[in-house]
């Protein structure tokens, strides 16, 4: 844990592969996980449509196990919002969620 599913318009000034070093990396900098057990993929979308005047869009979801503090949610969140803000400008709508994943209904082999 944590699963990172990065969600990214299809028109990222750069590597999207540096981009998902980037993140996994973050997420091991927290020292909230094993970094062995951390899972990251990217999913890049074609179309889209976004309210606002912005170029593209990066969303990061962060799937926990449950038993985090808010602080240490927080911590993640920021320390993963950060490395977007590294890589792309304002002209970007960047965005991270954490999740709790619930143990007793999580299933994996």
């Amino acid at each position: 844990m944590p699963h990172l599913i990065i969600e990214h318009s299809h028109n990222l000034p750069i590597c999207d592969n540096d981009l998902l070093e980037s993140l996994h990396n973050a997420a091991a900098s927290t020292l909230l996980f094993d970094p062995s057990m951390i899972k990251s993929r990217l999913i890049q979308f074609q179309q889209y449509k976004l309210g606002n005047e912005k170029c593209g869009f990066v969303h990061v979801q962060a799937h926990i196990m449950t038993g985090r503090t808010i602080e240490q949610k927080q911590h993640l969140s920021d320390t993963l919002f950060q490395q977007l803000q590294i890589h792309l400008t304002d002209k970007w709508q960047l965005s991270v969620h954490i999740y709790d994943l619930i143990p007793q209904i999580y299933r994996k082999n």
